[in-house]
This record gives C-alpha cells, sequence and structure tokens, in this order.
C-alpha cells in the first residue's frame, strides 16, 4: 500500500492510498480514523476518486467523529 495524493482540509488528514486494484481514502481527526474502500473499476482514476470527497461527504465523516470521540471518551472514564 502506497500514499499517492491528498486533499487539503483544515481539520481532518485525508490521505488517499492505493493497494492492487482498490483506492483508499484515509480521514484522520485524533486518535480516530476512517477508511474507505473504492475499487479502480468504480472510479477510473484519483482525480475521478477526488471529486467524489465532497464537503457534504466530508462533514459526514465529521459528525461521526464526533460521535466515535464522544464513545471513546465514555468507555475510558466508564
Amino acid at each position: 500500500m502506497r500514499i499517492i495524493d491528498s486533499i487539503p482540509h483544515a481539520s481532518i488528514t485525508i490521505s488517499i492510498f492505493q493497494m492492487n486494484d482498490k483506492y483508499l481514502v484515509k480521514f484522520e481527526a485524533g486518535p480516530m480514523e476512517q477508511v474507505f474502500k473504492f475499487t479502480v473499476a468504480e472510479v477510473k482514476n484519483v482525480e475521478n476518486l477526488k471529486k467524489l470527497i465532497t464537503e457534504e461527504f466530508i462533514e459526514k465523516c465529521r459528525t461521526r467523529f464526533n460521535e466515535m470521540y464522544i464513545q471513546l471518551k465514555d468507555t475510558i472514564t466508564n
């Protein structure tokens, strides 16, 4: 697996990896990460993949990160 690109964002690190016939898009915020897999056949190339990662997509990831953080915090304090 190798990193091939990134998507700039103010509060989330977004990296694009390629492995075999898949692209992996990894979102990182603090101690949490989310990974989405796309086949090369689905998106054809990296530029098409980057077009799929819209602000709406990123905002849903941010919401999920908030939920993950709350779960992590609750788990640690219990």
